[in-house]
C-alpha cells in the first residue's frame, strides 16, 4: 500500500483497539465544544488530503501538498479571531476549516474542494490555483511561498498602528486585530523571512506598535533536507524584540494554551511573538515525493505511529469529551461526504481560455471619496517657503518634490517609505521637507532591506493606505523584486480581484551619472519590471513631465488599484541646460494642479515626417540635443517619448509614427532584454520597414570617465539616425 492508505489503516486500526501513541493530558482552558471542533476540523483536513491525491490519479485534481501532521492549526485558529488577518503556510487547511466554523454561512468543504479540482467556480481563486484564502474569512491567498509572504505580513502588523491615527478610506480590520503568518522550519531559513524577523524585532525594539504573531510549523524537513535537532529553537528564544512561545503540536491543548497566550501578549502589547510548534509531516512532502527514497523506512513509520489524529483521539477520550468510537464515527463520516462532494466538484467548469485566465491580472477599479484637492489656506501654508520657487524654472527633483507634497496633503492615505526618505529628504533631496509637513508617521525612514520596504508598502496597501516605497537606486531592487512579482502583482491575480494592494513604487535609476556612479548607482536594466503582468511601468524624461505622470500614476493606484512603478531617472534630476550652459531649457515651472498625462499617453516633439526617433528618459534628453542637428542637416526630425514603459502604449505610438518615412528606435537599455526589442518587434508587426536601434551595450556600466561609453549618446544618435537616412535614400 501507498503511504497514505498505510496512515489511514493504521487510524482505523488502531482507534478500534483503543492503541493510542503515548503523550500530554488534556489541560484546560481548551473546552468540550471547542476540542470536538478542533477534532472536526483536522478530521475534514485529513480527509481533503486523501481525496486530493485519488482526485490527481482520476485527472481531475491538480494539487497534492497536504496538511496532514500539522493538523494542530486549527488549535491556533480557535484561539485567534476572524477580525485578525491571516497568511497561511500551504499546510494550513485546518486552520482554514477552523475559521470558517467561526463566521456563519461557509461551506468550506465544497470550496476547498473547488479549488482542489481547480474549477473556475471556486471562491478565492477563480480555478487559476489551488490556494488557502478567503475574503469572508480574512484569509488572503498564498501560492507555494517560501516565506515571501513574510514582509507583507510585516506591514500589515504596521499598518494597524497607523490606522489608529488615522483610518484610511478603504481600511480593512479592527484596530484591535492582531496579523498572524504562518511558515515552515526550513523556510524561517530564507533570506525573505530572515529579512521579515529582523524588521518585526527592528520594529518592535524601537517601541513601534506591531501586533504580529509569527508562527512556525517545525516538522523537521524541508522536502529531503532536514533541519537540525533545536535550530529553530535556538535562533528563536531570544531574539530581540521578538516574544518566543513554544508548544507541541501532537497536543492540541497545549497548542491552545501556547497560541492564546502568544495572540493575548501581541493583541494587549502589540508587540511581535514567535509561536514555535513542533509538527510531524506524513505522506511526505507532495503527490509525487516518496519519503522512503531518502529517509529510512523506520523513521517514516515511527512518524506515522505518531500520527496527530491519534494523539487528538486519546486526548479527548482522557478529556471525557468523545469517546474512540464516536470519535471513529466523526472521521468515517467525515471521509463519505468528502468523497460524495468531491465527485459533485470534479464535474464543475474550469477555466478554457487566456482571456478567463487572465481577467484577474488586472484588479476591479473602486469607488474613492471624492477628492477637490486641499482648500487654498492648507496649500498656502504649506508651500509658504516654495511659492516663488514654483513660479519659477526647477530642476525635475525639485518638481518631483512639491509634487509629491501637493499629492500627500490631498489624500491623506498616501504614505511614503524608504532609506533615508525623512530626516535627510533623500540621497538627491527628492523628499526633502517632506517628514516635517506631513510627521513621521506618513513619511517613514525603513531600515536598509529592499524586501522590507517593499513588504512594507504591500501591507499597508492591504489596509487601504496608498503606500509609495522608495528603492534608492534601481540596482537595489534586484534583490528584492520578487516581492512585486510573487506578492504584489499575484494577489488580485490568486484572488480573483478580491484582495488587491494598490500602491506607487518610486525607484531612482537609468544611468549616464557622472561623478557616483558605477553598476550599484547606474543601473539600466528594467526587464524584470517589464516583464511583470499587471505592473505599471512609468518613466519621465522632464520635470514637468514628472510632476503630471506622478499624479496620473497615484489616481491609477488611489481608484483604479494598480502596481505602479514610477521609474526617475538619476542623471535628469538636477539637469537645467540642454543644449548649452546657462541655456536652462531642462528646467519647468511647476504644472498647475489640474494637470495630468493620462496612463498611454505618449509626448511628441517636433513635427517632422522623414524621422520620427522612438525613446524616453535619459534618450528623449539626448535625441533632442541630437534634434537640433537633424533639422540642421534637413533631415525632419520628431521625437515620441514613450512616457510608459510597460504595458506599452501600442497604438499610440503606431500612430505617432504612421507618416513617419523611418523610425529610430533609442534605447538606453541593455540591447538584450532591453525595450528596443519590443518596439522593433511592434513596428515590424505593424509594416514599418525603415527602421533601426541604438541601444546600450549588453553590459555593467562603469564609473569614472567611461560612465556613459555603453550607451547610447546625442553623437551616436545623430549618427545613427544619418545612417538609418541614407540607407533608406541609397
Amino acid at each position: 500500500m501507498d503511504r497514505v492508505s498505510i496512515v489511514h489503516e493504521n487510524f482505523l486500526r488502531r482507534v478500534e483497539a483503543g492503541d493510542f501513541p503515548q503523550g500530554e493530558a488534556p489541560r484546560e482552558p481548551l473546552s468540550m465544544a471547542q476540542a470536538v471542533s478542533i477534532y472536526r476540523s483536522a478530521c475534514l483536513s485529513r480527509a481533503l488530503d486523501r481525496v486530493s491525491r485519488a482526485m490527481q490519479s482520476r485527472g481531475t485534481g491538480y494539487y497534492t501538498i497536504g496538511s496532514s501532521g500539522h493538523e494542530a492549526m486549527a488549535a491556533v485558529a480557535a484561539a485567534l479571531s476572524p477580525k485578525d488577518m491571516a497568511f497561511l503556510h500551504y499546510r494550513d487547511a485546518a486552520f482554514q476549516i477552523e475559521r470558517s466554523r467561526q463566521v456563519p454561512g461557509q461551506s468550506i468543504t465544497w470550496d476547498m474542494l473547488l479549488s482542489f479540482a481547480c474549477s473556475s467556480d471556486d471562491p478565492i481563486s477563480g480555478g487559476r490555483h489551488k490556494v488557502l484564502g478567503s475574503k469572508a474569512l480574512n484569509i488572503p491567498p498564498q501560492t507555494s511561498t517560501i516565506a515571501s509572504h513574510l514582509p507583507k505580513a510585516v506591514g500589515v502588523a504596521y499598518s494597524l498602528g497607523l490606522a489608529k491615527r488615522h483610518r484610511p478610506e478603504h481600511c480593512a480590520l479592527e484596530d484591535d486585530a492582531i496579523v498572524m503568518c504562518s511558515f515552515g522550519d526550513a523556510s524561517a531559513n530564507h533570506s525573505t523571512a530572515q529579512g521579515a524577523f529582523n524588521t518585526a524585532g527592528w520594529t518592535s525594539y524601537q517601541s513601534s506598535p506591531l501586533p504580529l504573531l509569527f508562527v512556525c510549523e517545525d516538522n523537521g524537513i524541508g522536502i529531503s533536507t532536514k533541519t537540525p535537532p533545536g535550530w529553530i529553537a535556538a535562533n528563536f528564544e531570544n531574539r530581540p524584540g521578538l516574544k518566543y512561545f513554544s508548544a507541541n503540536g501532537l497536543d492540541i491543548y497545549g497548542t491552545f494554551r501556547a497560541a492564546i497566550e502568544a495572540a493575548d501578549y501581541v493583541r494587549k502589547r502589540r508587540k511581535p511573538a514567535f509561536l514555535h510548534l513542533s509538527m510531524v509531516r506524513l505522506y511526505g512532502h507532495a503527490g509525487a515525493d516518496l519519503a522512503t527514497s531518502y529517509l529510512p523506512r523506520a523513521e517514516v513509520e515511527a512518524e506515522e505511529a505518531n500520527d496527530p489524529l491519534l494523539h487528538m483521539v486519546r486526548l479527548l477520550d482522557e478529556a471525557g469529551t468523545l469517546e474512540p468510537l464516536e470519535a471513529l464515527q466523526i472521521y468515517r463520516e467525515t471521509e463519505a461526504r468528502v468523497e460524495r462532494v468531491a465527485a459533485e466538484a470534479e464535474r464543475r467548469a474550469r477555466l478554457e481560455t487566456a482571456a478567463q485566465v487572465m481577467q484577474s491580472i488586472i484588479p476591479p477599479k473602486r469607488e474613492c471619496a471624492p477628492s477637490n484637492g486641499p482648500d487654498g489656506n492648507a496649500r498656502k501654508a504649506l508651500f509658504a517657503d516654495d511659492v516663488k520657487a514654483m513660479e519659477s524654472p526647477q530642476i525635475m527633483s525639485r518638481l518631483i518634490n512639491f509634487a509629491l507634497a501637493d499629492l500627500m496633503l490631498e489624500h491623506e492615505e498616501i504614505v511614503l517609505m524608504g532609506e533615508d526618505v525623512g530626516r535627510k529628504g533623500g540621497v538627491y533631496g527628492v523628499t526633502q521637507k517632506l517628514s516635517k509637513r506631513f510627521g513621521r508617521a506618513r513619511v517613514i525612514d525603513t531600515l536598509l532591506d529592499e524586501q522590507s520596504i517593499l513588504g512594507l508598502g504591500i501591507g499597508l496597501a492591504q489596509n487601504g493606505f496608498l503606500p509609495m516605497p522608495e528603492i534608492q537606486f534601481l540596482a537595489y531592487l534586484h534583490n528584492a523584486e520578487d516581492q512585486l512579482r510573487g506578492e504584489a502583482a499575484t494577489l488580485p491575480f490568486f484572488s480573483n480581484g478580491q484582495f488587491t494592494n494598490p500602491m506607487v513604487v518610486r525607484i531612482a535609476g537609468l544611468g549616464y551619472q557622472k561623478g557616483f556612479g558605477g553598476h550599484f548607482h547606474n543601473d539600466n536594466s528594467v526587464a524584470v519590471l517589464r516583464d511583470i503582468p499587471g505592473l505599471i511601468l512609468a518613466c519621465p524624461s522632464n520635470g514637468a513631465d514628472a510632476v503630471r505622470m506622478l499624479r496620473e500614476c497615484v489616481r491609477l493606484a488611489r481608484e483604479e488599484q494598480r502596481l505602479v512603478v514610477f521609474l526617475e531617472p538619476i542623471a535628469l534630476y538636477p539637469m537645467r541646460d540642454l543644449h548649452e550652459a546657462g541655456d536652462g531649457l531642462w528646467m519647468h515651472t511647476y504644472p498647475d494642479v489640474s494637470e495630468r498625462i493620462c496612463f498611454g499617453e505618449v509626448g511628441v516633439h517636433g513635427t517632422g515626417k522623414e524621422l520620427a526617433i522612438l525613446t524616453f528618459g535619459n534618450g528623449t534628453y539626448l535625441s533632442r540635443q541630437a534634434h537640433k542637428r537633424l533639422e540642421e542637416n534637413g533631415i525632419a526630425t520628431r521625437i515620441i517619448d514613450l512616457r510608459w514603459l510597460s504595458p506599452l502604449p501600442e497604438q499610440a505610438i503606431i500612430d505617432a509614427v504612421s507618416d513617419c518615412s523611418n523610425v529610430l528606435v533609442v534605447d538606453e537599455t541593455r540591447r538584450t532584454g532591453g525595450l528596443a526589442e519590443a518596439l522593433m518587434a511592434l513596428l515590424a508587426e505593424d509594416g514599418m520597414r525603415s527602421i533601426a536601434r541604438l541601444t546600450a551595450e549588453d553590459s555593467f556600466i562603469a564609473t569614472g570617465p567611461a560612465y556613459g561609453a555603453t550607451m547610447p549618446s546625442a553623437e551616436s544618435i545623430f549618427e545613427a539616425a544619418k545612417d538609418l537616412i541614407s540607407g533608406q535614400k541609397s
